[in-house]
């Protein structure tokens, strides 16, 4: 048996790859060659032309590539991205190619660190821990740390006006309280299966869910305006789509609790930016905690910046040292599928 053709820029457990060569001779190429970030569109394409299967990681394959690679025979694309926005959605559907990706790949990720920002900004864990790095609220120096006097009940000192509660506030606790998730999607369902271990109340916003699925899970479906008005905290769980781009507006933070938190571990784009900036300047809302900008780096200039009540982080959600073994079993399904002549099971909506 000839085999295929296969060019491959991510990575694949090695089980799955030892069954995938006994039908394709893989050539490694793009990022998996060259290092994320290191590869220009014009060189990956050369690089996978005349493939029968190409496998993505994070490169972009634009309609001109697209077209390229179909034309030199190209018969099978994956993209091992949760959303893959990364290729030509029309170049594709114009060659008649459907396209395999990798829903839920990072969705654990995400979800864990969605609850380390909660609790990071319910409970003032990140503006404290830079207080104490800029030399806020700090004893005098001492010539001996480890010489410590004998009190049996430390504590930081009076509840005055110069304690640190005054200026990083008293968090809530998540036990009791109410998550109000947008997005019923891989990482909302694990965001809800969270908080509900943690003993919170959870309502979701998805008019695409069926609402039993939500209910047999333990979570409440919710219409938008009783998510909003009835949350604790609201996460963000929405893909770029163009329903979806700045659609969390001023209208929905003037129907959150002044004293809720606004978590977005999603993408920027779903949230006007302005009407983000406005009601955490207007105390519309309680706080924010941001791990997505709409430029990135965040300008350095930007107002999100100074806030005192706004924790941020470097689009690390979804990144941990698991997510490409995740991401690569799953798209290693769809291509021995395609290999086996047997149906795909992560198939994108063109």
């Amino acid at each position: 048996m000839e085999k295929k053709k296969m060019a491959l820029c991510t990575s694949i457990p090695a089980k799955e790859m030892e069954r995938i060569k006994t039908y394709c001779d893989v050539i490694v190429c793009g990022e998996l060659k060259h290092g994320k970030g290191n590869v220009q569109e014009e060189e990956l394409r050369e690089e996978c032309m005349g493939a029968e299967l190409v496998v993505l990681g994070d490169e972009v394959a634009g309609a001109g590539t697209i077209r390229a690679w179909a034309e030199s025979g190209m018969k099978f694309i994956g993209v091992a991205k949760g959303t893959p926005v990364t290729v030509d959605f029309e170049a594709l559907k114009e060659a008649g190619l459907p396209l395999s990706y990798t829903p839920g790949r990072n969705a654990v990720a995400v979800a864990e660190y969605c609850f380390g920002l909660m609790i990071a900004v319910t409970r003032g864990i990140g503006a404290s821990f830079a207080g104490l790095r800029c030399g806020e609220h700090l004893g005098g120096s001492v010539d001996d740390i480890y010489q410590v006097p004998k009190v049996r009940n430390v504590i930081w000192g009076p509840l005055d006006a110069n304690h640190p509660f005054t200026d990083y506030g008293i968090g809530f606790e998540l036990y009791g309280k109410t998550l109000g998730i947008a997005g019923y999607g891989a990482i909302g369902r694990q965001v809800a299966k969270r908080a509900l271990a943690f003993g919170m109340n959870v309502l979701a916003y998805d008019p695409y869910c069926p609402a039993e699925q939500m209910r047999e899970q333990g979570v409440k479906p919710a219409a938008l305006e009783e998510m909003l008005s009835g949350s604790d905290i609201v996460s963000i769980h929405l893909p770029v789509i163009p329903a979806t781009e700045g659609i969390v507006n001023k209208t929905w933070f003037d129907q959150m609790k002044r004293t809720a938190y606004f978590i977005n571990t999603a993408r920027a784009a779903v949230v006007d930016q302005r009407s983000l900036v406005e009601a955490l300047e207007s105390k519309t809302i309680k706080g924010a905690a941001i791990d997505v900008f709409w430029q990135e780096p965040i300008p350095a200039n930007h107002p999100l910046l100074k806030m005192r009540n706004v924790l941020l982080t470097p689009h690390m959600a979804g990144l941990t040292t698991d997510v490409d073994n995740w991401s690569g079993s799953i798209i290693a399904e769809d291509v021995l599928a395609y290999l086996e002549d047997a149906p795909r099971t992560h198939l994108w909506k063109l």
